[in-house]
C-alpha cells in the first residue's frame, strides 16, 4: 500500500503547475493556490498578529488549552510562501502535540535578501522570550520546513551568539541548509526528486543571498559551529535534492556534541510529512515528532 501512496504523491508533484525557478510574483500565486486549495479543519483557529514588529500567524486548535509554543518558519526557498501556506502541516503538528504555533511571516527575497528573514526571526524570538520572562521556556521549540528549517537553524545559531536562552528543541523538516548547493545529492538525486531541479534552486538561492557569501554560516548552517544548540530532530526523504543538506547538518551537530536525531525515510519526496493524511510514512514521521518533543520537554523540565 505504501508503494502506491508514494507513487501517487510523486505524480502530484511531477504534474503540478509550480515552477520553483520561475518568476517570483507568478510562482507565489501558484504556490499559495496549491497549498491552500484544501480547507483547514473547522476547529483550526488562525489569528493574525504582530510580535516583535513582525507579522505572525498564531495557529491553534479550538477547545485545546496549549501546553507550549512552537515558533514556526514556513518553506518556499526564501522567495515563496507564507504562514498560511504551511498552516495545514503546522495545525496538524499543533493538534498532535497540544501546542500552539506562532508562524513567522518573515520578509521574502528578492525584494528583501539576507539578512532580512533572519532579522525577522530573531526579532520574533526575542519578543517571545521577553514576554515569557523566563517562564515556560522548557515548553518552547522552533520548527521549520525547507528554507524555514534552514532559517530555524540560523536563528538558533544567532540566538546562541547573542546570548539568548535556547528553546527546548528544534525540529527541522528537509532543511535547506547549504545555499552553495555543494551537496552531492544535488546531482545524485536529480532523477528521483519530483519537485525541484538544481538549476531552479540556484536561481532562488541567488535571490536570497544577494551580495552576501552563500557559505556564511547564517545563510548555510552546514558550515556553522553548532555547539550549544538544543536537541534537534532532522527529517528528510531519500527522493530529494536536499538530502545531503540534512545529512551534513546532522553530522555537523553531532560533531558539536548536540543531541541530534536524523531520520531518513526511503522513497519519499521533499516535505512528505505534509501529506500525512495520504502517506503512511508521513503520519509515522509526525508521530515521531510528537514523541521527540514530549521527550525534549520532559528532559528540559527535569
Amino acid at each position: 500500500m505504501t508503494q502506491q501512496q508514494r507513487e501517487a504523491l510523486d505524480a502530484i508533484f511531477r504534474n503540478g503547475p509550480l515552477d520553483i525557478g520561475g518568476d517570483p510574483a507568478a510562482q507565489r500565486e501558484v504556490f499559495t493556490g496549491m497549498l491552500t486549495s484544501r480547507p483547514l479543519p473547522d476547529d483550526v483557529i488562525l489569528t493574525p498578529s504582530v510580535i516583535g514588529g513582525v507579522p505572525v500567524l498564531e495557529i491553534g486548535i479550538d477547545g485545546v488549552d496549549p501546553v507550549g509554543t512552537l515558533v514556526w518558519f514556513h518553506g518556499g526557498f526564501y522567495v515563496l510562501g507564507s504562514p498560511r501556506t504551511s498552516a495545514a502541516l503546522a495545525s496538524d503538528v499543533a493538534r498532535r502535540t497540544g501546542m500552539k504555533v506562532i508562524s513567522v511571516d518573515y520578509r521574502l527575497a528578492p525584494e528583501h535578501p539576507y539578512p532580512a528573514a533572519l532579522d525577522d526571526a530573531v526579532a520574533v524570538y526575542r519578543a517571545i522570550l521577553a514576554a515569557a520572562e523566563g517562564r515556560d521556556l522548557g515548553r518552547l521549540a522552533v520548527v521549520g520546513e525547507s528554507a524555514g528549517a534552514g532559517l530555524a537553524a540560523a536563528l538558533l545559531i544567532a540566538a546562541r551568539d547573542q546570548g539568548l536562552a535556547m528553546p527546548a528543541a528544534g525540529v527541522l523538516f528537509s532543511p535547506y541548509a547549504d545555499l552553495t548547493l555543494s551537496g552531492d545529492s544535488m546531482k545524485t538525486k536529480a532523477g528521483v526528486d519530483p519537485s525541484f531541479t538544481a538549476e531552479a534552486i540556484a536561481r532562488r538561492a541567488a535571490d536570497y543571498v544577494g551580495g552576501a557569501d552563500p557559505a556564511d554560516p547564517l545563510i548555510s548552517p552546514v558550515f556553522a559551529d553548532l555547539h550549544g544548540l538544543p536537541p534537534l530532530l532532522i527529517q528528510v526523504g531519500t527522493h530529494e535534492l536536499l538530502l545531503e543538506d540534512a545529512i551534513r547538518l546532522a553530522d555537523r551537530a553531532a560533531a558539536a556534541d548536540v543531541a541530534v536525531s536524523l531520520e531518513v525515510t526511503p522513497g519519499v519526496p521533499h516535505l512528505f510529512q505534509a501529506f500525512a493524511a495520504m502517506l503512511d510514512e508521513g503520519d509515522a514521521a509526525l508521530v515521531r515528532v510528537t514523541d521527540f518533543l514530549a521527550t525534549a520537554f520532559a528532559q528540559n523540565a527535569s
